[in-house]
């Protein structure tokens, strides 16, 4: 009989974090276990590998359970009593003899039953053809109303109120600096709302040309170019022209670099691209990698420095605002300052005891980082030991996020639970606490004190596992909004550069675009891939999103 070797397995249950969103988890798998130096060949594993090769065990162990089975009719009642559990946790010989208990209790159970049906049958059958009468006067009464309704009602009203999806309004308020508290709880029928809001194909651009699934994407902030990763190794660089969008895909030639991470075979997984960053000018984007190397590039596609002492992947990378440090942070427990312009390490930072997830520059000395320990550290260059600890998650800590002036920290956690700290004391200001499961990612609005924007009220925005994104007032520490349109996990929300809409992408393949005054869905897309990342263009009138099905998509937003 054939077995399954262990680098076999680890293959297979790397596989199926990745299919499933678990991306953190996969990188360090695939770290830990070496997978980039695994032999098998990934294009000839189906998806759902794991999960098939586990249905079949159990299949098997069903089968051998069965084998004592006399009759067909024993074994369909075997095969429906034995639990998946059972199959996992228990030897042939304690699933046989359960299968025998089984049988004598339901013999017992069918004695006692004909004994108890020969001493009531009469009282039985007078109880049931009273139970028939009943039913039968209820039915028609039922028909009865059913057909006043009918009359009362216009045509197919009943069938669009159940295609109805909620925008709940929590806490009524009122509007406040120009950022209302929202409208009276409201439905909006997905049938309409699809029709009138689904964006229309001339105002889409689908940019072709990566091989894998494309799980980053960045606006320039000062031109018109836009800069993808993606697990084929590359990342590109797109000039879009300004104007309408042309429809469809691009098939004629289009002003595309490529930057590639690795020379030679194109499969090499330890190459992904899993961050990137454009620096304050838009003359340099920086690149994280599944390799543990940064890389900075010029805009004509040139590798200016390749930047390398991590030991493990790179999860996050960020420019400070004044463009001389880079900061990265790995699945090696560690964070590096670089400085760009020695194209050397200025100092690390190896506080966490698990893989560093997100990092965020406060100003450009001082960051926030966050790990699979549960732990925030607020660090500063030149300083050896964290200047803040914010402890008080009970999961893996998957971002952090400065607000605009850097004086409150938002994070949010596998615990379900987004929180806000300020520097000024330990525990965190507020917990907020509305969704129900593991929320991945958060942003704030680019409004309030500090923005160009000011007397729009500042808001958090949380996209979470369980399909929603919720907007929070931080100063009250009270749910604003809680937009409810996707069916899937939401990946990434992005807000627009006037702080009036917000743009949110999901496994779901869709992304919807809310107007935050009215806390509705205004213009929606729908892809063929889930969507990894969303984000608007210095202007606010183009969004892109990139696909888990290779492509990188550009809409045109104009209300």
């Amino acid at each position: 009989m054939s077995s399954i070797t262990s680098a076999e397995l680890n293959y297979l249950v790397f596989r199926y974090l990745q299919e499933s969103g678990f991306i953190h988890s996969a990188f360090a798998l695939g770290y830990e276990a070496g997978i980039n130096k695994c032999t098998i060949d990934g294009n000839l594993i189906p998806p759902g590998a794991l999960v098939t090769f586990v249905q079949k065990g159990l299949q098997y162990l069903e089968m051998e359970a069965n084998l004592t089975c006399q009759s067909d009719v024993d074994m369909d009642e075997d095969f429906s009593f034995l639990q998946p559990m059972d199959l996992i946790t228990k030897d042939v010989h304690e699933l046989r003899q359960m299968v025998r208990d089984r049988k004598k209790s339901l013999n017992r159970d069918r004695d006692k039953e004909k004994e108890v049906d020969k001493e009531h049958e009469g009282e039985r059958s007078r109880a049931k053809e009273k139970e028939r009468h009943d039913k039968e006067k209820e039915r028609e009464k039922d028909k009865e109303r059913v057909e006043k309704e009918r009359e009362k009602q216009p045509e197919n009203q009943t069938d669009r109120e159940m295609l109805t999806v909620k925008v709940e309004k929590v806490n009524e308020k009122p509007e406040e600096n120009g950022v209302p508290g929202g409208p009276e709880p409201m439905d909006i029928a997905t049938t309409s709302a699809a029709q009138s809001c689904e964006i229309p194909n001339s105002d889409v651009t689908i940019l072709e040309g990566h091989t894998s699934e494309v799980c980053a994407c960045a606006w320039s902030p000062t031109g018109s170019l836009l800069a993808s990763g993606s697990g084929d190794s590359t990342a590109r660089i797109w000039t879009i022209a300004d104007g309408t969008s042309r429809s469809g895909a691009h098939n004629g030639p289009l002003n595309v670099l490529v930057l590639k991470h690795v020379k030679g075979r194109m499969n090499e997984k330890s190459k992904d691209v899993t961050t990137l960053d454009w620096n304050g000018e838009g003359t340099l984007l920086a690149t994280g990698s599944y390799d543990g190397h940064a890389r900075i590039w010029s805009t004509n596609g040139e590798l200016r420095s390749t930047l390398s002492k991590h030991k493990g992947p790179i999860f996050s990378l960020k420019w400070n605002k004044k463009g001389d440090y880079l900061l990265t942070g790995s699945c090696d427990k560690t964070a590096i300052v670089w400085d760009v312009k020695a194209e050397e390490w200025k100092q690390q930072f190896e506080f966490h005891s698990g893989p560093t997830l997100d990092v965020d520059w406060r100003n450009n000395v001082s960051f926030a980082t966050s790990s699979t320990d549960n732990m925030i550290y607020v660090c500063k260059i030149g300083e050896t030991r964290p200047i803040k600890t914010f402890a008080g998650h009970q999961g893996e800590v998957n971002c952090v996020k400065w607000d605009p002036t850097g004086s409150l920290l938002a994070s949010c956690s596998d615990d379900i639970s987004a929180k806000i700290w300020n520097m000024k004391q330990d525990k965190y200001v507020h917990d907020l606490r509305e969704h129900s499961k593991e929320i991945y990612t958060i942003r704030w609005s680019p409004t309030g004190p500090g923005t160009n924007n000011p007397n729009q009220q500042l808001v958090l925005a949380s996209a979470s596992f369980d399909s929603t994104v919720k907007l929070w007032d931080v100063e009250l520490g009270k749910l604003l909004y809680s937009l409810n349109g996707h069916r899937d996990p939401v990946y990434s929300v992005a807000f627009s550069p006037n702080g009036q809409y917000l743009a949110s992408g999901s496994l779901d393949k869709s992304m919807h675009i809310w107007s935050l005054k009215e806390g509705k869905i205004v213009k929606t897309y729908t892809g063929n891939g889930g969507i990894f990342e969303v984000c608007w263009n210095k202007e606010g009138d183009k969004i892109a999103a990139c696909f888990a099905n290779n492509t990188v998509c550009v809409l045109d937003f104009r209300m």
